[in-house]
């Protein structure tokens, strides 16, 4: 289960023309994959990873991306396990080692999250605009400072703007490391965020099992070599980080038209209208295709159905807290089964995660191939719901029963869920705004982890039975309004019919950045 500090998961940028004709099409195909590379398939993509090779990493087999994706996999464990040593000790750690009273500490940490909300929005707009190796590394060396000058930090606010950088920090690496996963993987994306979810668990259980016997010691100095582990692990990242190669930048689709309706200069300076020699010769003038010219000024807040999308996917995550909050609050507070089972269900949920993971990433190849598996989403809802509410009932054995359930429901709604959002977060944005896009959706996605505790326990639990029904419901609901919305939106073309450009004989030609 990933954590609360947590905002995860990209897409490699896709060329955006199509194909037409024989021979041209035949030679834009070729022009796209040296050009684009974005899909994982074309030539720069192949030579990035040939490239990447340089910093020799151990293997890991089956992964996408090649070394830069396997990097990848390796700096996200290092972040993780680091992110586990110290989510386990925050709050102790600034009562204990830094003394501040119970009160200052939950203001800090409700300030601090709330000023790193800001990074998801300002990483993807960047992202745009920058390197995304560059900015990476500028995020993890401003992580990896914050962390290592806390150790040094007193006093209130001192301590608040230092946690407010790190969250900051937490939160645009979260979009940038999926938007650079995304485009070293390219076609197999949902798989490789499978598998970078379950290196993500096990970085967090090896972190935390790591703090919890460290704790046992209870001094301060452990907590302050716990915070220094923190650190280094960001130091260790950005070093992987620097040596990982950039990805494969966007691509824009130019049609390129004579005055006779003639194609003119594609790739490399030539001439397609050579293929012609009957034709006339005529000035060129280069048309910007109008899909691609949109995506560069389109912004996520004024595409509704996107923000529609993203707000629904906000209701959606509501899962998280369901898991990690109100599950095990309602078996303390609610319901006759042992109490170990508040923590039985952490590990129920790490252990099927990594299990099941990969496995069900097949259920979201592709744009439709997620819409339908929120299908199932929709499904363990409404189980989760169900089973979390039977939880209230008396008998001690029937109460444990649905408690498992309640996990094991909520845990495939997490697989699920998290499968479609990283292919749908991405591929529902224009190629050219993905940054901003996926930015906006982050940005909903961490007001639903701020807001998600809340309602947990202001709502759901004092109503109890009720309460979880009515949470299953709104979940399945969400799920399936989702669908249909996302099916809407990639059946329906990316351009309209333009009847000046119904003469063109030649297809569009795509150029790299």
């Amino acid at each position: 289960m990933e954590r609360a500090t947590e905002s995860v998961t990209g897409r490699a940028a896709q060329a955006s023309g199509e194909s037409g004709g024989e021979a041209p099409a035949a030679s834009e195909g070729s022009a796209r994959q040296r050009s684009s590379g974005a899909d994982g398939s074309g030539a720069a993509g192949a030579g990035g990873r040939a490239r990447g090779g340089r910093c020799r990493m151990p293997r890991l087999p089956s992964v996408p991306g090649g070394p830069d994706g396997r990097r990848m996999l390796w700096i996200n464990l290092i972040d993780k396990t680091g992110s586990g040593l110290w989510l386990s000790v925050t709050a102790l750690y600034f009562v204990v080692a830094a003394g501040l009273g119970t009160g200052q500490v939950g203001l800090l940490l409700g300030l601090g999250g709330a000023a790193g909300i800001a990074g998801a929005p300002l990483a993807g707009l960047l992202a745009d605009r920058l390197p995304l190796v560059r900015l990476l590394l500028a995020v993890q060396t401003l992580r990896a400072a914050a962390s290592l000058l806390l150790l040094a930090a007193h006093g209130f606010w001192p301590l608040l703007a230092l946690t407010a950088a790190g969250s900051l920090g937490e939160r645009a690496a979260s979009v940038l490391t999926k938007l650079f996963a995304a485009r070293v993987a390219g076609p197999e994306r949902a798989r490789y965020q499978a598998v970078q979810r379950t290196v993500v668990n096990l970085g967090y259980t090896i972190g935390g099992l790591g703090a919890s016997v460290a704790l046992a010691a209870g001094s301060t100095t452990v907590y302050r070599v716990l915070l220094l582990g923190d650190g280094l692990s960001f130091v260790l990242v950005a070093l992987l980080v620097a040596a990982c190669t950039e990805p494969a930048a966007p691509t824009t689709t130019l049609v390129v038209r004579t005055a006779a309706g003639r194609p003119a200069h594609g790739p490399g300076g030539q001439d397609p209208g050579a293929r012609d020699p009957g034709g006339p010769s005529a000035p060129a003038h280069v048309l910007p295709d109008r899909a691609a010219g949109a995506a560069r000024g389109a912004s996520p807040w004024r595409d509704r159905d996107y923000l529609a999308y993203a707000g629904l996917d906000a209701v959606a995550f509501l899962y998280s807290s369901a898991l990690g909050v109100g599950l095990p609050l309602w078996v303390i507070t609610r319901t006759s089964a042992p109490h170990g089972l508040a923590a039985a269900t952490f590990v129920i949920n790490t252990v099927i995660v990594v299990a099941l993971q990969v496995r069900l990433a097949r259920h979201a190849d592709g744009p439709r191939a997620a819409a339908d598996a929120l299908r199932f989403s929709a499904l363990w809802s409404a189980l989760g719901g169900a089973a979390a509410a039977a939880a209230a009932l008396p008998p001690v054995w029937a109460a444990a029963t649905a408690v498992v359930g309640a996990a094991v429901a909520l845990t495939v709604v997490e697989m699920v869920q998290s499968a479609s959002t990283w292919e749908l977060s991405v591929s529902l944005a224009p190629p050219h705004a993905q940054g901003r896009y996926v930015g906006v959706h982050a940005l909903l996605q961490a007001v639903s982890r701020s807001v998600g505790p809340l309602l947990l326990t202001s709502v759901v639990l004092p109503a109890g039975a009720v309460g979880w029904l009515g949470l299953g419901a709104a979940l399945t609901g969400t799920a399936l309004l989702q669908r249909r919305l996302v099916l809407r939106r990639v059946s329906a073309p990316d351009v309209p019919p333009d009847p000046a450009g119904a003469a063109l004989s030649v297809a569009p030609a795509t150029f790299g950045e």
